[in-house]
Parts: C-alpha cells; sequence; structure tokens
C-alpha cells in the first residue's frame, strides 16, 4: 500500500513539475508576477516531494541512490531543482530558473516514463562501496553545475543577440547583464571541472579494486576523460583570453551536448558502467 502512494506522489510531482514550467514560460513571455509566484511554490512543492521519495527510497535500500540509471536520473533531476530554488532566492534571477527547469523536467520525464528492466535493489546490492557511492554523485553533482553552466552560456547568447539586434524590452531588462552570465557560467564550470575529476580518480580507484580485469579502453572511461578535456580546455581558453566571451559561450553549449551524450548514451554502450545499461 505504501509503495502505491508513493507511485501515486510522483506523478503528482511531475504533473506539479510540468504546471511549473509551464507558468514560467507564461512568465517568460508576459512578464507576469503572479504566475511566476505560483511556479515558484508549485517548484517548492516538487522539490518537497522528490526529497520525500528520495529519503523514502534512501530508507527502503539502505544507501544512497545512485547507483541506477533509475536512481541517478531521479537525483540529477532533484539537484537541478535545488540549484533553480537556490538561484531564485540568491540571484533573483527568473529566466535561469526557467530554463534550468526545462531541462530538470526533461530528465525526470524521461526517469518516470523509461522502462526499468532490471532490480535496482538487487543491482544496488551487488555494487554496494562507500568509494562506488562518492564516485557517481560527485559525477552527477559535476553535471549538475555543467548543467547550470550551459543554461548561463544560453542566456548570454540571448542577451548578445538582443542587444546586437537593439531589441529593447523587458525581457531584456530581466536579465543579468553579459559580463555577469559569463562569469557565472565559468565559475561553474570552475565548480564542476575538480568535482569530476575527483569522481573519475574514486571511480578508477574502486574498479582496479573491485574489477582487476576492467578494460581501460572502455568507452564510458574514454567518453569521460573526454568531457573533463573539454571542459579543461574551456578554462585554458578563458583564462589566456584566446576566444571572446561569445565564442566561449558557443563552445560551453556545445560541450553540454557531450554531457548529455556521455550520460545518457555512453553508459548504454559500456561493458564496464554495466549497472547503467
Amino acid at each position: 500500500m505504501l509503495d502505491f502512494h508513493m507511485t501515486r506522489l510522483h506523478e503528482l510531482t511531475v504533473v506539479l513539475y510540468a504546471f511549473s514550467v509551464l507558468l514560467y514560460f507564461f512568465d517568460f513571455l508576459n512578464h507576469n508576477r503572479r504566475a511566476n509566484q505560483i511556479a515558484f511554490w508549485l517548484l517548492a512543492f516538487v522539490w518537497v516531494f522528490q526529497t520525500i521519495f528520495l529519503t523514502y527510497y534512501m530508507l527502503e535500500t539502505g544507501r544512497f541512490p545512485v547507483l541506477t540509471i533509475f536512481e541517478g536520473l531521479y537525483f540529477y533531476a532533484w539537484v537541478l531543482v535545488s540549484l533553480s530554488l537556490g538561484i531564485n532566492r540568491l540571484l533573483k534571477v527568473d529566466f535561469i530558473v526557467f530554463f534550468t527547469n526545462i531541462l530538470g523536467f526533461i530528465v525526470l520525464a524521461i526517469h518516470t516514463f523509461a522502462p526499468v528492466q532490471y532490480d535496482s535493489h538487487v543491482i544496488g546490492k551487488q555494487l554496494m562501496s562507500e568509494l562506488l557511492l562518492i564516485h557517481i554523485t560527485m559525477a552527477i553533482l559535476s553535471y549538475g553545475a555543467f548543467s547550470l553552466s550551459f543554461v548561463f552560456a544560453i542566456l548570454y547568447l540571448i542577451q548578445y543577440d538582443l542587444l546586437k539586434r537593439k531589441k529593447w524590452g523587458p525581457r531584456l531588462k530581466r536579465l543579468p547583464d553579459l559580463s555577469k552570465l559569463e562569469r557565472y557560467s565559468y565559475i561553474l564550470v570552475v565548480i564542476g571541472v575538480p568535482m569530476l575529476l575527483l569522481s573519475l580518480i574514486l571511480g578508477l580507484q574502486w574498479a582496479i579494486i573491485k574489477l582487476p580485469g576492467m578494460p581501460w579502453y572502455d568507452i564510458k572511461i574514454i567518453g569521460s576523460f573526454i568531457l573533463l578535456a573539454a571542459y579543461s580546455i574551456f578554462l585554458y581558453l578563458r583564462i589566456r583570453r584566446n576566444l571572446s566571451a561569445k565564442q566561449l559561450a558557443i563552445y560551453n553549449a556545445g560541450t553540454f551536448l557531450f554531457v548529455l551524450v556521455n550520460f545518457f548514451l555512453l553508459g548504454q554502450l559500456s561493458s564496464f558502467h554495466f549497472w547503467y545499461s
């Protein structure tokens, strides 16, 4: 009976999230503060329900729920919702909340409607390890930082285009200036890169201990290091000022596409990350 109620709660969360995104979109088009406030409180309820779900799952499995793609997607969505709520309170930038929640809703929808073809509880017990938990958790948190950096980069490109075409209006006034957008995007990459590096170090350490015959040419490992290299190059280019802020924003947006490929596709093709298949 409890599982039934948790399923209904999860479905309600998706519905509330959808209404929140729709209201943020309405505010985006019409600058409606009432719609914005309702959207924020709906999002707050979504965060509460997601937190309840994660806590329940944690108590049920006896571990932090990130060891399967089913769990990882949900935790990723929770991270994005938490970041958007924090931004809404600390930075007061509604557009960033809107775009972040589009990403979060897509991730949550994939999690909700993708068929689960394995018993994640059994797999979780087989793979239980503190190193593994920290590795996966830090990887997902780094993806959250890269996701938010991507949102800032996209907003930078939107504002740059509006300014270039001299499209003055209420939407432009609601965005931070270009320098702030560029700096926030950069800072989030600064946070994400070392977090991803530490995640890879811990993951390799776990693999050496638990899977001595692991193939080092595994596509997931290669993809993760390519992703780390791509964002490291971004930091190098930004520090050395080899590219303009607009070019860096485009580079950032393109690199984020590889984040999605690495998270969703390469894990499916990997023989090493078999719990993601």
